[in-house]
């Protein structure tokens, strides 16, 4: 069955209208805010039947996913990536072909997407209700047809919000989700002045708490040393790139550059890589429960893992009095490799490599100064770079998200990594925007 039997149907999927008119800046941000506060509302608005003493087993991804275990946001952005993710898969297998400079086309794969991320919604959140890792209120059925709703409603407004951001603020929805779940990590476990214990929870206030009393442990400053770390390398390497000299024959042979970024791949890798290891304890669960623990003990709230599944666990911090140097060596070990892997897969999946690229160049009309116009010289030139940036970049993002857990980082390895990219990227949009409103005659040049 073809997809052009559910043509009109996908066309007619309802979707946020488009402004009529450019906005400014001041519009924009008044609309980001409002989405990343009805987030926040949903991050924290508990589920209704759901059993509040269940152990959470997805805290390790909470943060890259946006979600908040137990709330409307239970399943965070997991069903939108998911579907985005799939769709790649088939355009890039060539099982789905679409013009996407054709506006019935892209509105037909913009509505797919959104279709498969809320069929993944209902999906996921049927899983996990049915499988117990989300579980009702006195396992009544009842409430878990509730909680199945109250997820499919908030998953589909997070779906529209998502294209609110797009269309209406700054950035993508999937960013700022992204984003504002990084930040509340990092304020709620560095700075919360509450207290459960004796202590406050926080670290900084903890640590303060020390100091007042007499015993300071300086421990409890590393997670803030190394996240100011991390942060300074990803800004550093945002800017590192190889820039090659390349000609615009249809502009009499004007000289620009062509830059290939040092992480060539962007942090995709090891958003893939953390989410399989992820799936990976999911799965030991799963089996243990069956009585087949091939995988190892997945580990509860009061045991740690063991086996297999154990290396594929992020390790208790540096800091932590049960730290283990080996199980964070080779979690470190797996984790860069995933990364190192899925970064090869990326750019050949999205058509990065070295082969596309100089094809796409030579459709625009560019060369190598001083080489007559081929393809292949243009290939051979990238092939020296593409291959080995990809693999370097893809063992960096790897180590400094592995660094990150180790060390017990604020936000996480891979959620710092996400934060600098996606600050990144509103950030020159935002100065891209105010460039257009000081000086409007800009626009005509760059088409806008």
């Amino acid at each position: 069955m073809s997809l052009k039997n559910f043509e009109n149907f996908l066309l007619n999927i309802p979707e946020v209208k488009s402004p009529e008119r450019k906005l400014d800046l001041k519009s924009r941000f008044k609309w980001t805010l409002i989405a990343l506060v009805l987030y926040f509302i949903m991050a924290n608005t508990m589920l209704y039947g759901f059993d509040r003493t269940a152990e959470n087993y997805f805290k390790n991804i909470q943060v890259i996913l946006a979600s908040n275990f137990g709330t409307l946001m239970t399943l965070g952005i997991g069903p939108i990536v998911t579907a985005s993710i799939v769709l790649q898969l088939l355009v890039g297998g060539k099982i789905l072909r679409f013009d996407l400079s054709n506006p019935r086309d892209r509105l037909f794969f913009n509505n797919l997407q959104k279709f498969l991320a809320i069929v993944f919604t209902v999906f996921e959140a049927a899983v996990l209700v049915f499988t117990n890792a989300l579980p009702a209120e006195g396992n009544r059925f009842d409430y878990k047809i509730l909680i199945i709703l109250q997820l499919a409603i908030a998953g589909t407004l997070l779906i529209y919000l998502d294209e609110v951001v797009t269309k209406y603020g700054i950035g993508s929805g999937i960013g700022l989700f992204i984003l504002g779940s990084v930040s509340q990590e990092i304020a709620w476990r560095g700075f919360n002045p509450f207290s459960t214990g004796e202590a406050p929870d926080g670290l900084l206030p903890r640590f303060i708490y020390t100091l007042i009393k007499g015993y300071p442990d300086f421990l409890l400053i590393i997670p803030f040393i190394a996240t100011i770390t991390i942060l300074a390398i990803v800004i550093y390497l945002e800017g590192v790139r190889i820039e090659i000299p390349i000609a615009y024959g249809r502009f009499m042979g004007m000289k620009t550059r062509f830059p290939i970024k040092f992480i060539y791949a962007s942090v995709i890798p090891v958003i893939f890589a953390s989410i399989l290891m992820a799936n990976v304890q999911l799965w030991a669960r799963i089996l243990e429960n069956l009585g087949y623990p091939i995988l190892g003990h997945a580990g509860t709230a009061n045991t740690s893992p063991t086996g297999i599944v154990k290396y594929f666990t992020i390790p208790s911090p540096i800091y932590s009095g049960n730290f283990d140097p080996i199980h964070a060596f080779i979690y470190s070990i797996i984790l860069i490799s995933l990364a190192i892997i899925f970064s090869i897969f990326w750019v050949e999946l999205t058509n990065m490599n070295a082969k596309a690229v100089a094809m796409q160049l030579k459709q625009f009309g560019f060369t190598l100064p001083g080489f007559r116009s081929d393809t292949r010289v243009l290939e051979q030139i990238l092939q020296r770079y593409i291959p080995v940036v990809t693999i370097l970049g893809g063992a960096t993002v790897g180590f400094l998200a592995a660094f990150g857990d180790v060390t017990g980082a604020l936000g996480g390895g891979t959620g710092l990594l996400l934060t600098v990219g996606i600050l990144h990227r509103m950030y020159e949009e935002i100065a891209r925007e105010k460039a257009f409103e000081m000086f409007p005659a800009l626009k005509k040049i760059f088409g806008e």
